[in-house]
């Protein structure tokens, strides 16, 4: 049986999907409440766009079961994509026509009337601050204001889940702060965000929850909090007037710290994890000002995401292309259209 859709708007059981030789997943589970943000993190290559594509109905699953918004997504794609706002990673806009046009058509194809679908057209182009561009073709658009269009377009139908398959990548970062905000706004009318993302700070910043896909498979899902707290211990950083003083400073966090400290030469920087955070910040002030070594500056931070992608991993998040069939023809489109 489907999950209850008040209080689960996506559920993924042991998803698989295989292209010749490549298994793309390799038994993925998901789940989404209502209302919620769940970011899926991972390098090109993990596994996310094929997840997509299956809750999204552009692909099959080999084997497991997958809900949207209670619709089974194999047996009821129809009903699925009727729930859905797809976003990929490619603004999928029509350059020749205007920003107003273009969302009078998805409106138009989604069946709305031509008041309904003109209103809302209207409605979004406002709200994603276009009013100033609405009626210019939208090949004149930058590549922060066609990725605001295409967004806009996966909101014609007021759908009840939205899909962003990174939707920010390309951008420059003022357009990744734009797009952020817009994402706080949906989910603050109470929509629920499948976030896909390379950028480790876009899902530090934007999800509920996330999951680390790696080649295929969840390796680790929790709030950003719990996921740097798997990786345990603060760092230390001290930096120093000379570099002839990093021996003895390394000497000291190595006193100090919870691991082998880390020496940057070129930063005259060295850093070491700590179980005892700001107590072992001043220990390690105190034992260098009796050596009167000459810091400069010194700072406690908290595992970042990418320390925890490197300590789940053991690899930083890589490029490697993702095994897809017929993949220029499915990059980018509306789920919609299928």
């Amino acid at each position: 049986m489907p999950p209850p859709a008040s209080s689960i708007a996506v559920r993924a059981e042991a998803l698989v999907k295989t292209f010749g030789t490549t298994r793309a997943l390799d038994g993925v589970d998901l789940e989404i409440p209502s209302g919620t943000v769940l970011g899926l993190l991972g390098p090109n290559g993990a596994g996310k766009t094929t997840t997509v594509r299956i809750l999204t109905t552009l692909l099959k699953p080999d084997s497991g079961r997958a809900f949207v918004a209670g619709h089974d997504v194999v047996a009821d794609p129809d009903a699925v994509r009727r729930s859905i706002g797809l976003s990929g990673q490619y603004a999928a806009v029509d350059e020749h026509l205007t920003g107003y046009e273009n969302l009078y058509m998805v409106g138009r194809l989604y069946g709305m009337s031509r008041s309904d679908a003109s209103t809302r057209a209207r409605e979004l182009i406002s709200r994603f601050r276009l009013d100033d561009a609405g009626d210019r073709p939208s090949k004149t658009y930058s590549g922060g204001m066609r990725r605001r269009l295409d967004l806009a377009g996966a909101l014609v139908a007021q759908p009840a889940v939205v899909v962003l398959d990174e939707p920010t990548t390309g951008l420059d970062p003022r357009g990744r702060m734009d797009t952020w905000e817009i994402i706080g706004e949906l989910v603050a009318d109470g929509t629920t965000v499948l976030l896909t993302t390379q950028y480790l700070e876009e899902a530090d910043q934007l999800a509920d929850t996330i999951l680390v896909i790696d080649h295929g498979k969840v390796i680790a899902g929790g709030t950003a909090d719990q996921l740097k707290a798997q990786v345990g211990g603060e760092r230390l950083e001290i930096v120093v007037a000379d570099a002839a003083e990093l021996a003895a400073t390394a000497q000291v966090l190595a006193e100090v710290g919870s691991d082998t400290p880390t020496t940057e030469e070129h930063q005259r920087k060295v850093l070491v994890k700590v179980d005892t955070g700001p107590k072992a910040l001043v220990e390690a002030l105190r034992r260098l000002d009796q050596q009167n070594v000459s810091v400069l500056d010194v700072g406690l931070h908290r595992p970042t995401l990418d320390d925890v992608f490197l300590a789940l991993t053991g690899h930083l998040a890589e490029e490697k292309p993702e095994a897809e069939t017929d993949d220029k023809k499915t990059k980018g489109r509306k789920a919609k259209s299928r």
